[in-house]
């Protein structure tokens, strides 16, 4: 909950006369509207709402308070005003409690006339009177409650509470655009995530890998750190899609990819696909020890599996071969320098035999 220091009103509002009044609570109506419309964040929008409540009428606290998706309790309160509220727990709480339950458990605006006969009312000010409260809603989905407490017993007349009404309605409107948009921007970081996987195997793709390179070099040239690429290639893997045809091929890139993703131990490592029987694992802060011994634990995993490679040079089973390559400090060499170590390190790994590891130093 966010409080600003109360200024009172109580003087102002009292000048005015019946007109005067209307066209305050039009305009405070029409600021409300314009606020509710702000593409700033939900509780910018809750806050500029509060405080233009609480500087322009008499009132000595105004608070948004929010439900859960099933309505049942309180979790988040944005709120104006000179006072120390004495909250019923702390958030989230039970709409079974206080008269901001009340009010959504009956789903209709509770007016209270003297707070200090309402067995419902949670002392705040010490000069408050009376309190308002409407319900918050979008499409019939009760989404919160609107409260207003002011030091005058005499504010809340119809017309007044027709206008607070109005407000919650946008108050709604602003809470369900805030939704909509908070669920839109999920959805674009869940396709542009897709746009970065390997539909086959689920690991990375080649833009995800050229990604996560350029930043891991930076990361590694700022700090200092070593910097570890694995080539990882299928044995025979052409000769497998003829013998056993392309599904069974893709299988056996499902499960190396598997075992790739196994090595992974730390947020920045990424395991990706780069072509039809290769794939890439992308290791910060392993040094040549630790990539030897990461590669040779990847080598000896595929091929305990044991899936059936009648074409295979090397043996009756799956295997692969890995080029490694570490770097213990990567400045002054261009990003793409540890990939064509590990390149000339598979194609020693192949041409030695397969089934086996080559670790270059970079």
């Amino acid at each position: 909950m966010t409080r600003i220091p109360h200024v009172d009103q109580g003087a102002e509002w009292a000048r005015l006369d019946d007109g005067g009044r209307r066209i305050l609570l039009t305009e405070i109506l029409a600021q409300v509207s314009r606020d509710a419309l702000r593409s700033q964040g939900l509780d910018a929008v809750l806050r500029c709402i509060v405080d233009c409540l609480v500087a322009r009428l008499p009132v000595a606290v105004a608070s948004i308070i929010l439900l859960d998706a099933e309505a049942r309790h309180f979790v988040h309160e944005v709120a104006a005003g000179a006072f120390d509220l004495a909250l019923p727990a702390e958030l989230p709480w039970p709409v079974t409690v206080g008269a901001a339950g009340r009010c959504v458990r009956s789903g209709e605006p509770v007016l209270i006339d003297d707070v200090a006969h309402d067995i419902d009312y949670v002392p705040g000010h010490p000069s408050v009177r009376s309190e308002y409260l409407v319900p918050i809603r979008h499409g019939g989905r009760m989404q919160g409650v609107l409260n207003l407490e002011s030091p005058r017993a005499d504010l809340f007349t119809p017309a007044f509470c027709a206008v607070f009404d109005a407000i919650a309605e946008q108050i709604g409107g602003a809470i369900h655009l805030a939704r909509v948009e908070r669920e839109l921007e999920a959805s674009r970081r869940r396709i542009e995530e897709l746009s970065m996987l390997d539909g086959l195997t689920g690991v990375g793709n080649r833009a995800r890998f050229e990604r996560a390179l350029a930043k891991s070099w930076a990361d590694a040239a700022d700090s200092g750190a070593a910097l570890a690429i694995l080539r990882v290639d299928i044995d025979g893997f052409c000769a497998l899609n003829e013998a056993c045809g392309r599904p069974y091929g893709d299988d056996c890139l499902r499960e190396l990819a598997r075992q790739c993703q196994s090595l992974l131990r730390r947020d920045d490592d990424v395991a990706a696909r780069l072509g039809d029987g290769q794939l890439v694992i992308l290791l910060p802060g392993r040094d040549e020890a630790s990539v030897q011994e990461e590669a040779e634990r990847l080598r000896a995993a595929v091929e305990s599996v044991r899936m059936n490679h009648p074409a295979s040079p090397v043996s009756s089973h799956l295997t692969i071969s890995v080029g490694a390559s570490s770097c213990a400090s990567v400045c002054n060499k261009p990003v793409e320098y540890l990939l064509r170590v590990a390149d000339r390190a598979l194609r020693q790994a192949k041409a030695e035999g397969g089934n086996r590891v080559v670790v270059l130093a970079a």
